[in-house]
């Protein structure tokens, strides 16, 4: 579980109902179930308008991603690359050939993988895996884009939930005792437009696409690391061209 993102809600949310509270506000007031309904479905309804259901459903599925990342290793990568350099130099490329689908889950490494040990020319693999590569961003990004949407239409359907609250305020003018308390409900639905948008839906794009960077640099590391392979480099190099891509902090993990 990513304990950031946990703590980054709560917090969130504390601070909220916190001060709320030190103004002499009741949690009560906060809790109306029609401006929820108003806010969540107006924005679940844009962003439907805005995209197709299968990419709804991937980003529903995303947000596990977000609060269950998978481990991102660039260090452990280098070492693989690292390792298959050394058996491409004393047996052969061939020798690369048992890798192949090791990896369950990284069809782009297997697929790498083969067309180095297929003999494909430098240039070729090269333009084939940044095909690959692009198609993968494209459809990655998909997920964050989704997030991203519905964090720009909360806010203005918790206005459009606060208008029609007003709307309603102003046809009980005949009982002025019940306008404030009115007034003040209409207003919720701003906050939750507000909340919905700044604490879950813009994080949730801003960590998918921060994980996205770190997936697309790795998979930059595998082309990168086969071609120098390919191309004979010696393996104390290799590691060395490819450790200028981690940050300083990570760096002298490669060397142990």
């Amino acid at each position: 579980m990513d304990l950031a993102t946990i703590l980054g809600i709560v917090i969130a949310i504390g601070a909220i109902t916190g001060g709320n509270a030190l103004e002499g506000g009741h949690l009560s007031s906060l809790i109306q179930p029609t401006a929820f309904i108003i806010v969540a479905g107006g924005t679940i309804g844009a962003v439907f308008v805005c995209f197709p259901l299968g990419d709804l459903i991937k980003a529903l599925k995303d947000v596990k991603i977000v609060l269950f990342p998978p481990k991102e290793d660039m260090v452990q990568v280098i070492k693989d690359i690292a390792n298959y350099s050394n058996m491409a130099r004393r047996n052969g490329i061939l020798a690369l050939q048992p890798l192949i689908n090791e990896s369950t889950d990284d069809p782009f490494k297997n697929k790498a993988l083969q067309l180095i040990v297929d003999g494909l020319d430098p240039q070729q693999f090269q333009d084939l895996m940044e095909i690959e590569l692009s198609t993968f961003e494209t459809g990655e990004k998909i997920s964050a884009e989704v997030f991203e949407a519905a964090g720009g239409f909360a806010p203005t359907i918790g206005i459009i939930g606060a208008v029609l609250g007003l709307i309603h305020v102003m046809s009980n003018l005949s009982d002025p005792s019940k306008l404030g308390t009115g007034i003040a409900v209409a207003f919720v639905a701003t906050i939750y437009g507000l909340v919905i948008a700044n604490i879950f839906c813009l994080p949730c794009s801003t960590k998918l696409k921060k994980r996205l960077k770190t997936q697309v640099l790795i998979k930059t590391l595998i082309i990168e690391g086969l071609l120098d392979i390919q191309a004979g480099m010696n393996p104390r190099l290799i590691t060395m061209k490819l450790a200028g891509y981690l940050p300083p902090n990570q760096k002298k993990d490669i060397a142990e």
